[in-house]
C-alpha cells in the first residue's frame, strides 16, 4: 500500500509540474530560443538509433516511446523515411513490446537508404511503401495492412505543406484507432520568422501547423494533447499531438 501510495504520488508531482512548465513564461521563451538557434544549426541531424540517423530531437523521441508503450499499437504509420532512423526506433519498440509492424511511406527511397534499413536486424518489423502517400494506389495498400488492426499509430512527416498535409490528415485520419495518436511533425515552422527555412514553401502560413488548425477546425474527433506540449517545452511538433477522442 504505501509502494502504490508513493507511486501515485510521484505521478501527481509529475502532472502539476507539467501544467506548471506550460504556464512558466521566461522558460518557454528560453525553450523557443533554443529550438530556433537549433533548427539554424541543423540540431536535429546529431542524431540516431540503432546505427540509422534519425533526424529528431531527443524531446520528440521521448514523447513517441511514450505513447507507443503506453498504447502498444499493432501498426504505426509513417509517411517520410529519410535515412529510416525513426522506422527503426519504432520498431525495436514494438520487438521490446513483442508484436507490431511499422509502415514507412516515401515518394522516394534512396537505394542507399533502402539498403542499409532492409539489413537491419529489427527490418523484420518494417514494411516500406514506395510512392506518393496521397496517391489512390498507396492509400489502398495502406488500407489492406489495417485489416484486423486493433490499435493504429499515425506520424505525418513528409511534403510539409498545407495543401500536402491537410491532404494527409484526411486520408490517413481515419486510420488511428479512438485513444491513439495523429503525429504531424514540424508544425514548429509555424512559429519560425518567415522563410527561416532553406525551403521557402515551407514557412509562417503554409507548413504543417496551418494544416492542423484547419483541419481541426472541420474535425472533431480530434484534440491536441497540450500535455505533451507543456512536458516537451522543447519540440519540432508543438500542437501536432492530436489525440483521437473519439
Amino acid at each position: 500500500m504505501i509502494a502504490m501510495d508513493e507511486i501515485k504520488r510521484f505521478q501527481e508531482e509529475r502532472i502539476n509540474r507539467i501544467k506548471e512548465q506550460g504556464e512558466a513564461p521566461d522558460l518557454k521563451q528560453s525553450a523557443i530560443l533554443f529550438t530556433r538557434e537549433s533548427i539554424k544549426s541543423g540540431y536535429s541531424y546529431n542524431f540516431s538509433w540503432m546505427g540509422r540517423p534519425i533526424i529528431q530531437y531527443p524531446q520528440d523521441m521521448i514523447a513517441m516511446q511514450e505513447i507507443i508503450w503506453e498504447l502498444k499499437p499493432d501498426l504505426i504509420i509513417e509517411t517520410g523515411i529519410a535515412h529510416g532512423g525513426s522506422l527503426i526506433y519504432y520498431a525495436s519498440l514494438l520487438e521490446l513490446i513483442g508484436s507490431g509492424q511499422v509502415i514507412g511511406i516515401d515518394i522516394e527511397i534512396r537505394p542507399h537508404n533502402r539498403v542499409e534499413i532492409e539489413k537491419h536486424p529489427l527490418y523484420k518489423r518494417i514494411k516500406m511503401i514506395e510512392g506518393s502517400s496521397i496517391s489512390p494506389e498507396v492509400i489502398d495498400q495502406v488500407k489492406t495492412l489495417t485489416i484486423g488492426k486493433q490499435r493504429i499509430l499515425v506520424c505525418l512527416d513528409s511534403n510539409h505543406s498545407h495543401k500536402h498535409v491537410l491532404e494527409e490528415m484526411g486520408l490517413y485520419g481515419p486510420f488511428v484507432t479512438v485513444g491513439s495518436y495523429l503525429v504531424v511533425f514540424d508544425t514548429i515552422v509555424e512559429d519560425l520568422p518567415a522563410h527561416y527555412l532553406p525551403r521557402p514553401v515551407w514557412t509562417k502560413g503554409n507548413n504543417p501547423k496551418t494544416a492542423v488548425i484547419e483541419f481541426l477546425d472541420k474535425n472533431d474527433q480530434f484534440k491536441i494533447d497540450y500535455s505533451i506540449d507543456n512536458k516537451l517545452l522543447i519540440s519540432v511538433a508543438p500542437q501536432g499531438y492530436l489525440k483521437r477522442v473519439n
